[in-house]
Parts: structure tokens; sequence; C-alpha cells
């Protein structure tokens, strides 16, 4: 399956790299964002083999609504690979907290994402 970028929205940013999508949430990623950002998520995500990398780095709120987004993405994908990048510490600490962590540990870079070896998810921390 080809998979087209959608238009520019507000709160996301979508590009291909290396063969992976890179999904860049901006902003303050709040319910009003998730519901904006769902679809394209489900797109990116549809094929199960998909390679999808979450940007966390340009966004400056992130709620409950954000976690649903991120735990939708990692449950969507059965053979494909999900990699988060996230660095801001407050952001990592909610995910800590609600244990997203073990699922999808975070790498301090899209670069380090991108040339990740073949699992699932990052780092171990």
């Amino acid at each position: 399956m080809r998979y087209d970028p959608p238009p520019l929205t507000r709160h996301l940013r979508v590009r291909r790299d290396r063969g992976h999508t890179v999904l860049e949430f901006h902003g303050e990623i709040d319910i009003a964002a998730a519901a904006e950002i769902e679809p394209h998520l489900d797109l990116a995500t549809a094929e199960p083999d998909a390679q999808v990398v979450i940007d966390l780095t340009h966004i400056e709120f992130f709620d409950l609504s954000g976690l649903r987004l991120l735990y939708r993405a990692r449950h969507r994908l059965t053979d494909g690979r999900l990699h988060l990048v996230c660095t801001h510490p407050l952001t990592l600490r909610m995910l800590r907290i609600t244990g997203l962590t073990r699922l999808l540990p975070p790498w301090p870079s899209v670069e380090a994402a991108l040339t990740a070896p073949g699992s699932r998810s990052g780092p171990v921390q």
C-alpha cells in the first residue's frame, strides 16, 4: 500500500523517511488535537507491517488523549515497528507512571529511532 501523507494540520506533520512514516505531533495534544490526529494515525498504522515513528519533540502539552493515541498506534501494528521519540521530562514522567514506557520505550531523537535495529520498540530504560 502506498502511503500518501495527509494535508498538514495544526497538530500533525507527516513525512516519509527511510521507509518509515514519521508522525510529528505539534503543540498541545489534548482531546481536540487527538480527534484531528486519530484518522491520520490510523492510516499510518493500517498495514500490519508498517514502520512508524511518533515524534513528540515538538509538543507543548500532552494529556491522556495523547496517551490513548500512542496506545492505539501500538496495538494496531501486529508485525510492524513503532518507535516513540520523546525527551520532555514531564511527558516522560507521564509515560513512566502509566507504564507506557514498557510498551514503547522512548528514543532520544528521530535519527536514533530511524537507525534502530529491527525491534518493535525503543531501547530498554
